[in-house]
C-alpha cells in the first residue's frame, strides 16, 4: 500500500474555471428554469448525467448538451498559480496523485492537450465514466485511493465545493479546502485546513496533518 496520496478535484482546485461554469449553468437556469435556488452553485461537483435529471424534456437536454460542448470546445483551461510547483514537490517526495472530477473524458483530453506534461503528474484520473454516484457521495475518492493502493485515511483531498468537501470527508481522508469558489469562513468547519492558494502550503506542512 502506498503510504500517502494526494487526490485533487479539478475545477476550482487545479483549474480556474468555476466562474465560467457558474455563468453557463446560471444562464441555462434562466433559459430553462428549474426552480432550484442558486442552481449553478447547487450542482457543483455533479456529473452531467445527474444535472440532466433536472431537465426531463429530451429536446431541452439535447440543446443543453450542444451548448455545453460548444462552451468547452472554446475554453482555455488556466491552471491556478502554485499548482505546478506543488505537484513538482509531491513528485519529488514520491507521493502519488490523482484527479477526481465529474468532468468527462473529452474535457480531460482538451485540458491535457492545452498543458503538455500535466497528465504525467497523475497516476489515476477518475472521471464521470468511472463513477455511478456524484459527489457528495465519496465513491470517486474511494475509487482513486483504491487504484493508488492507498488507505483513504492516508489520503489528502483538495476540494473547493461544499458537495466535494462532504465527499472528501465521507471518504475518511484528510481534507484541504480551497477558498476559490466559496468564502474561507464558510469552509472552516468542513475541512482540516483552508487555503486560498497552493502557494500557502508546502508538502511538509501537508504531511504534518
Amino acid at each position: 500500500m502506498a503510504r500517502q496520496a494526494a487526490l485533487f478535484d479539478l475545477d476550482g482546485v487545479l483549474v480556474d474555471s468555476e466562474g465560467v461554469y457558474y455563468e453557463f449553468w446560471d444562464n441555462i437556469d434562466r433559459m430553462f428554469p428549474t426552480g432550484i435556488p442558486d442552481f449553478a452553485a447547487s450542482i457543483k461537483g455533479s456529473t452531467l448525467k445527474k444535472i440532466m435529471d433536472y431537465f426531463p424534456d429530451p429536446d431541452v437536454r439535447s440543446r443543453i448538451t450542444t451548448m455545453l460542448e460548444e462552451q468547452e470546445r472554446s475554453m482555455r483551461y488556466v491552471l491556478f498559480d502554485g499548482v505546478i510547483p506543488f505537484l513538482d514537490e509531491l513528485r519529488s517526495r514520491h507521493i502519488p496523485c490523482a484527479i477526481v472530477t465529474s468532468s468527462n473524458e473529452d474535457k480531460m483530453h482538451k485540458l491535457f492537450d492545452q498543458h503538455p506534461g500535466f497528465a504525467d503528474y497523475f497516476k489515476v484520473v477518475i472521471t464521470d465514466r468511472q463513477v455511478t454516484r456524484s459527489k457528495p457521495d465519496p465513491q470517486g475518492y474511494l475509487l482513486a485511493a483504491d487504484r493508488l493502493a492507498c488507505d483513504p485515511a492516508d489520503c489528502y483531498v483538495f476540494e473547493d465545493s461544499f458537495s466535494g468537501l462532504e465527499a472528501a470527508r465521507r471518504s475518511g481522508a484528510k481534507v484541504i479546502a480551497l477558498s476559490t469558489t466559496n468564502a474561507a469562513d464558510t469552509l472552516v468547519d468542513k475541512a482540516d485546513k483552508v487555503i486560498s492558494s497552493f502557494r500557502q502550503l508546502s508538502v511538509d506542512e501537508l504531511l504534518e496533518r
